[in-house]
C-alpha cells in the first residue's frame, strides 16, 4: 500500500493519475493533491477520494475560502505551500505532474524526504539533473519517470545487458507543423500549433513538441535518467507515436516499447514501480514493428534539439537558461505577442546573453530562472 501525494492534480498527467488511483484503491490511498488555479475541481476530486487530507492551491485567497468550507483539511497556498505539503502529508510517493519551472523545487524536497518519486516534470532533469543525481547518489528517495519515452527505454534497459546497447532512440512525432518546411512556419498561429497529430496534452508541452525543444529535454532528460552520453542517444521522426522509444543494440536489432499513445500506461510504471507488467518487442529492424512510418531527424528543419544539446554540453547554468528562455518565449507566443520562429531565437538569445556559472546552486538557479525570464520579457515581450 502506498500513500500519495499527487502535484498537479488538475492537468493532464494529473487526471489520468486519479484515474489510476482511483481503480486500485487497495494498492494506493491518495492523501494530498496540489491543483494550482484550477479550484473549481477540488471539490470532485474531494468526493471521489475522502482519503485527502491535505490539499495546496496557488492563492491565499482561494487557501482561506477552502478551510472554511472544510475546516477538516489541512490547507497550504503559494510556493512555500508546494514545499511545506511535501514535508506534511504522510505519504511515501509523490507524483510529480507540475508543469514547467515550478516543479524544480518540489522534485528536490520530496528526494530529501526520502519519497519514491513519480517524475512527469520534465524541467527538474533539465535544469537540476546534477542535483537530483547528486541525491539519489546519496540515498535520498527513488526516482520513477513518467514520460512515456523515458518509461519506454527503462522498460527496455531492463531487460538487455547495458554494454549490448549501441544507442538510445526517442521517437518524436514531429508535432503540429511536421509537414511544413521552415519557410511556412512564419505566419504559423498558436491555434494550428495546438492541434497535436498524435498526442493529447497541455498547452505548454504541445507547442514545445511543434518546435521540437521537447525532444532536446528529452534527451537531456535520458542523460541524467539512465548515465548516458549525449553522443549516443538518438532522434527519430515516427507518425503514429506507437512506437514510444527504442535501442538500437550493437548487433544491429532493436528493442522497443510498443503501444498506442496514451499516458495511462507510463503512469502506471512509475505508480507501480516498474512492477507491473509489461512486454517489450525485439525484431531486427524497425519496420518488423509494425506498419509505422519512421523518418530520419533533420537538425536544420528542428534547430531547437541542438539549441537545447548545446545548453547541456556548456553545462553549469546554461540549461536553466535555456528552460526559462523557452517557458517564457512560449507564453509570449501563446499570447499572440511573438511568432512562432522567435521562440528559438529568443532561446539563443539569452543562452548568449548570461554568462555561465559552473557549479550553480539552488539559489543561483533560481535566480538565474528569474534574470532570464524578465530579458525575454522585456527583449521580446514589450516589457518596461
Amino acid at each position: 500500500m502506498r500513500n500519495v501525494l499527487l502535484l498537479g492534480a488538475s492537468g493532464n498527467i494529473g487526471t489520468q493519475s486519479l484515474d489510476i488511483l482511483e481503480k486500485d484503491q487497495s494498492s494506493f490511498v491518495l492523501k494530498g493533491i496540489t491543483i494550482g488555479h484550477q479550484v473549481e475541481k477540488i471539490e470532485g476530486i474531494l468526493e471521489r477520494f475522502p482519503s485527502i487530507g491535505f490539499v495546496c492551491v496557488r492563492e491565499e485567497e482561494d487557501a482561506k475560502t477552502l478551510q472554511e468550507k472544510h475546516p477538516g483539511l489541512k490547507i497550504y497556498f503559494g510556493d512555500d505551500g508546494l514545499l511545506e505539503i511535501i514535508e506534511d502529508c504522510p505519504c511515501d510517493m509523490v507524483v510529480n505532474a507540475l508543469v514547467g519551472f515550478a516543479g524544480m523545487m518540489p522534485t528536490l524536497k520530496a528526494l530529501r524526504e526520502n519519497k519514491i518519486l513519480c517524475l512527469a516534470n520534465k524541467e527538474s532533469l533539465v535544469v537540476a539533473g546534477e542535483l537530483v543525481n547528486r541525491l539519489l547518489r546519496q540515498g535520498k528517495g527513488k526516482l520513477y519517470p513518467i514520460d512515456s519515452e523515458h518509461v519506454a527505454l527503462a522498460k527496455c534497459l531492463s531487460k538487455v545487458n547495458r554494454d549490448d546497447v549501441e544507442k538510445l532512440v526517442i521517437t518524436a512525432s514531429g508535432g503540429s507543423f511536421r509537414n511544413l518546411s521552415r519557410n511556412e512556419l512564419r505566419d504559423v498561429t498558436p491555434e494550428d500549433a495546438l492541434k497535436h497529430p498524435t498526442w493529447s496534452m497541455g498547452k505548454k508541452i504541445t507547442i514545445d513538441s511543434a518546435t521540437m525543444f521537447n525532444k532536446g529535454f528529452e534527451v537531456i532528460e535520458a542523460h541524467y535518467l539512465f548515465d548516458w552520453p549525449i553522443e549516443r542517444i538518438e532522434v527519430l521522426l515516427h507518425d503514429e507515436s506507437w512506437v514510444h522509444s527504442a535501442l538500437y543494440m550493437k548487433d544491429g536489432t532493436y528493442y522497443a516499447d510498443v503501444c498506442k499513445p496514451d499516458m495511462h500506461g507510463p503512469i502506471e510504471y512509475a505508480l507501480y514501480e516498474g512492477k507491473n507488467h509489461f512486454d517489450i518487442f525485439h525484431e531486427k529492424q524497425l519496420s518488423d514493428f509494425g506498419p509505422y512510418t519512421f523518418h530520419r531527424f533533420n537538425p536544420e528543419r528542428y534547430p531547437a534539439v541542438n539549441i537545447a544539446l548545446s545548453a547541456l554540453k556548456a553545462g553549469g547554468i546554461m540549461p536553466t537558461v535555456l528552460n526559462a528562455a523557452n517557458e517564457e518565449a512560449v507564453y509570449l507566443f501563446l499570447d499572440h505577442k511573438i511568432p512562432f520562429l522567435t521562440i528559438e531565437k529568443a532561446v539563443e538569445s539569452a543562452l548568449s546573453h548570461f554568462p555561465n556559472i559552473a557549479h550553480p546552486t539552488v539559489r543561483d538557479i533560481c535566480s538565474t530562472d528569474q534574470d532570464t525570464r524578465l530579458y525575454i520579457r522585456r527583449k521580446y515581450g514589450g516589457e518596461e
